[in-house]
């Protein structure tokens, strides 16, 4: 049986619309209110449309990354979501890796200039 670590390295690299809805993630929040902030905190750079965020929202629930948090019924039902332990060391891990790459990136291009 694979440890935890092996489970969350398994999972690398992630695409970067994945990415993203993990990483905002920290807090719940709902399916409308994690496009708001991806799109937010990337500056517009990604924009996640419905159909992309619940597909991936479904996947992520089923491979224990996330978990429900509860729901609000104001008008619309709204699901909110959580990052798992599980989620919250994927999106350590595929941090790490993205910095290790834009450090050798970075290393590279200064070499040549």
């Amino acid at each position: 049986m694979k440890s935890e670590e092996e489970r969350a390295l398994g999972y690398l690299p992630l695409t970067e619309s994945t990415f993203a809805i993990l990483a905002s993630l920290g807090n719940p929040l709902h399916g409308y209110g994690i496009m708001v902030k991806v799109a937010e905190v990337t500056g517009g750079e990604i924009r996640l449309g419905p159909g992309t965020l619940y597909g991936a929202l479904t996947k992520l629930l089923k491979e224990g990354l996330l978990e429900k948090a509860g729901e609000e019924n104001g008008g619309e039902r709204k699901k909110f979501y959580l990052l798992t332990p599980l989620g919250r060391r994927v999106v350590a891990l595929e941090s790490e890796r993205l910095e290790r790459l834009s450090r050798w990136g970075r290393e590279l291009l200064s070499r040549e200039g």
